[in-house]
């Protein structure tokens, strides 16, 4: 492995107090200088006390009996989740001897939080990046990828046109000088949000209602965090995996097309690293509902508190914590929750990919177009959704419909009909999961 600067483990990731003292120790004092290499060590859920960063929803904001129980990414190094998958892949590739620093350049196709994570890591390992997105992304995250370095090359359209920003990847590859994280389609995102994101999950569950995992809610991008319910499912085979998609933009329910305002979710395909075997129901979230919500929840706490008749200050803890997607994840996880009529005991979990830090531009792009937010609003989003939005996918013919699109999709990006076949059996995912311990000790014996 030539690199200069190592990081961590899987394992060190999911308990990062097992890191050697005095590198736990660096990295907690280092987190205050983001762009200080030892950074990298900070890749985890868990915070200083070594407990998985998470909250609760009241359930006067919520209105279900069930838990919500939200994991929170903002604290992670570049200000999401995503920064895992986008250092996983960087860090498999060297061990391979496939990037070296010096030699390659950086390419992050995404649209945007993988982005950010990919010119970020580059920067603390001495990469030059080029992250590919599409041109219709909120100005916060172009403006945090050029903050680390990072060059951008911008496709047509939105977030429901990433099939271009595959395409241009294409080119890239033509160069060996040129390595691609490509999270929609490399096993290292499915390692890392399978491994450290679900197990995870399942800690984060501990210590609320029956301490089990009743249900996983997750919007799929490149779908990396919905590994987390395999996990999940393997610690609780009667949990169900829930995978949410914009109404605008509904490909996984009903093969359908458009263009939508979540960003980082709904990009008009089964992505390669989708293990849709896991997955049990798909549920369309009305994208305006998410950008409302983020509204309410971020500037109208105060609006919220007098609706629901919650003592004023009561969603201040909330302040900066969740973005667009993560609002729709919330959204997923209380209509799953309604939908299973769920009861108090039970725990659905969800995540917070990244903070508000990347949406004050969208949320005034709402005000342009439908004014002031009031106090009907709530009742709209927070108690909203209807049964015929959930589609349940775990009949033989749904899985059948979702591995024929995936196959559509990826053959023509030169994948094998055998690799794709491979993927229709849980032992193909196995045997990727697996392979972390053995990644785990050539990562330890290459930083000695």
């Amino acid at each position: 492995m030539k690199t200069t600067v190592p990081g961590p483990t899987y394992q060190e990731m999911l308990h990062p107090e097992l890191l050697p003292a005095a590198i736990r120790g660096a990295a907690l004092a280092g987190a205050a200088t983001e762009l200080d290499p030892i950074n990298l060590f900070n890749i985890t859920w868990r915070g200083a006390d070594n407990q998985v960063r998470h909250v609760v929803l009241p359930k006067e904001l919520t209105g279900v009996r069930a838990n919500i129980v939200v994991m929170v990414g903002r604290h992670f190094p570049s200000g999401s989740h995503k920064v895992g998958p986008a250092y996983t892949t960087l860090m498999e590739g060297e061990l391979a001897g496939e990037i070296s620093p010096g030699v390659h350049t950086i390419i992050g196709p995404s649209t945007g939080n993988f982005g950010i994570g990919v010119a970020y890591v580059s920067k603390l390992k001495g990469y030059p990046a080029v992250v590919i997105m599409p041109e219709g992304m909120s100005r916060e995250r172009y403006e945090r990828i050029r903050q680390y370095g990072g060059q951008l090359d911008l496709t047509p359209g939105s977030e429901s046109d990433v099939i271009l920003v595959l395409e241009r990847t294409e080119d890239y590859k033509k160069d060996p000088k040129n390595k691609i994280l490509a999270q929609f389609e490399l096993l290292p995102n499915y390692r890392f949000h399978r491994y450290v994101t679900g197990r995870s999950a399942i800690d984060a569950a501990r210590g609320h209602g029956n301490g089990r995992v009743a249900g996983f809610v997750s919007a799929p991008g490149s779908a990396g965090t919905l590994a987390a319910g395999d996990e999940v499912k393997a610690q609780y085979p009667e949990a169900v995996v829930c995978a949410l998609e914009p109404k605008e933009c509904s490909t996984l329910f009903n093969d359908g097309r458009g263009t939508h305002r979540i960003e980082g979710i709904g990009d008009k395909m089964v992505t390669l690293i989708h293990n849709v075997l896991t997955t049990d129901y798909v549920m369309l979230v009305h994208d305006d509902d998410c950008v409302i919500g983020l509204e309410l929840v971020e500037r109208r706490a105060a609006l919220v508190e007098q609706v629901l008749g919650m003592p004023q200050g009561s969603l201040a803890v909330f302040a900066g914590m969740f973005g667009v997607s993560g609002i729709c994840n919330v959204l997923g996880a209380v209509r799953l929750a309604r939908h299973l009529n769920l009861g108090f005991e039970d725990n659905v979990v969800t995540i917070a990919t990244d903070g508000f830090d990347r949406y004050p531009s969208v949320l005034a792009d709402l005000e342009k177009r439908r004014g002031p937010v009031d106090a009907s609003s709530f009742e709209e989003v927070f108690r909203g959704g209807t049964p015929d939005e959930i589609l349940d996918v775990r009949g033989k013919d749904e899985k059948q419909r979702l591995f024929h699109y995936k196959e559509q999709v990826w053959s023509a990006f030169h994948y094998s009909h055998a690799y794709l076949e491979s993927m229709q059996s849980q032992g193909f995912w196995d045997g990727e999961f697996e392979k972390i311990e053995v990644i785990d000790r050539a990562l330890i014996s290459a930083r000695k």
